[in-house]
């Protein structure tokens, strides 16, 4: 102890890096004790997903048939039926969680969310003209989308220019554009045969009904190539945050580097829509629970991607075996949860000055 003191007091810096590197090493620790803690529930979810439907197929035989020794009725009822949902779920939860936290953390703003700005929208707008005028299904549909969200996120980009993009200018056109892209999707579906409009009802609402591995691989495949981008370009999320002066100072191209996160999570967000349709307020959701566990000040991704992967699939799992209920799509019940929670952000917002 009297050795540490005379430390402490001859060398007040070498005292201060110690302390430095203590608290670092205790956010790593967090970080990883988070990350595995959200794995294991993902895991377990799924894995409970995987058990559970009209015929019950107990949880070691789930693990015996994804390990290749299955029967031929639970290699049926698991691979080809449960898993692609299960797997879409989980993919679709972690490409809403990471498009919203890096959005709001690029724009500073809790409402920046891909399905409060419009991102969400302008994809599903595309896939009803898709469905509906041209007359496409399939794979077609899900690219329309995946354009239809790039659209719209480049035409926000455009009108809130000036000088630069604020935050709270672009969520006010995506807003608008949002409000401008619901009239048309209601102007066609109301006008659509009955045949169209209930497959477009998939892009409004969102839903796993019928996801197989057409949906997951592309899925997978996209987010294997723009997730590692996102996770390069994450690491100057920091520095933007510090203001453009103090990251334009420290070398960051600002301008540059926000347009390219902002391309990658719209892109993430795109392909996440275009695989289930919009599965409201997941993006909205996933950012903040995640930072609120990790507790570190940075954007999170690891936590928000995994609380997006472990939203979609509780609410997915209640939406199919909540007693009582008809059959739900899951954009229906995450719609539900996410509403409350937007009018107490935008009241509280309100209250600290902040609303506009």
């Amino acid at each position: 102890m009297s050795v540490d003191l005379q430390t402490v007091v001859a060398d007040p810096a070498a005292a201060e890096r110690a302390a430095i590197r203590r608290t670092r090493a205790g956010t790593r620790t967090r970080r990883i004790t988070i990350g595995v803690v959200l794995a294991a529930a993902v895991a377990l979810v799924g894995a409970v997903a995987l058990s559970v439907g009209e015929s019950v197929i107990s949880l070691p035989d789930v693990l015996s048939t994804l390990a290749g020794q299955g029967s031929r009725n639970t290699n049926y009822v698991i691979l080809e039926l449960r898993l692609p949902r299960a797997v879409t779920a989980i993919l679709v939860g972690i490409g809403f969680g990471l498009s919203g936290t890096v959005i709001q953390s690029l724009l500073g703003n809790p409402l920046a969310s891909p399905d409060v700005i419009g991102l969400s929208t302008g994809a599903s707008a595309a896939a009803v003209l898709g469905i509906v005028v041209i007359g496409l299904d399939g794979i077609a549909v899900s690219v329309i989308a995946l354009f239809g969200a790039l659209l719209t996120a480049a035409v926000m980009y455009v009108l809130a220019w000036r000088d630069g993009v604020s935050g709270y200018r672009l969520i006010l056109i995506g807003i608008g554009l949002a409000a401008l892209l619901l009239s048309v999707v209601s102007f066609f579906m109301t006008r659509a045969q009955v045949t169209s409009a209930s497959e477009a009802l998939v892009w409004i609402s969102g839903s796993l009904s019928g996801r197989n591995w057409s949906q997951a691989v592309p899925l997978a495949v996209a987010l294997a190539v723009l997730v590692p981008v996102l996770a390069v370009l994450s690491r100057v999320l920091g520095l933007l945050g510090m203001g453009d002066d103090t990251a334009r100072g420290l070398g960051v191209p600002v301008q540059q580097t926000r347009l390219a996160l902002l391309i990658v999570a719209v892109a993430i967000a795109g392909v996440a829509t275009a695989a289930t349709g919009p599965i409201a307020f997941v993006a909205l959701l996933a950012g903040p629970i995640g930072r609120t566990l990790s507790r570190d000040g940075g954007a999170a991704l690891l936590p928000s991607a995994l609380v997006g992967a472990l939203i979609v699939l509780i609410a997915d799992f209640a939406a199919q075996h909540t007693p009582g209920l008809p059959l739900l799509p899951v954009g229906v019940l995450t719609g539900a949860i996410g509403a409350p929670y937007l009018l107490f952000l935008l009241a509280t917002m309100n209250r600290a000055g902040r609303g506009g």
